[in-house]
């Protein structure tokens, strides 16, 4: 598994908008970040439907999880 970084402004669903880092540069909450990942073979997260569930779990709480780290709004 790797670290994935959500670029500015991009969708957290799609993989394409990640890009991959040693290790994300995140703080605060409210908003997707990185995620910790397979990687799907073309250098993008392999976003499966566990990690989505904890992507959405992790918003709800605004609450970081072990695969989803969260930043703040501007």
């Amino acid at each position: 598994m790797a670290w994935f970084q959500l670029n500015a402004g991009g969708n957290p669903t799609n993989p394409s908008h990640y890009s991959s880092v040693t290790t994300p540069s995140c703080s605060g909450s409210t908003k997707i970040c990185a995620v910790n990942a397979t990687d799907n073979g073309s250098g993008q997260p392999d976003l499966t439907d566990s990690l989505k569930n904890e992507m959405i779990v992790a918003l709800q709480n605004n609450n970081a999880s072990s695969n989803v780290r969260l930043r703040s709004t501007p």
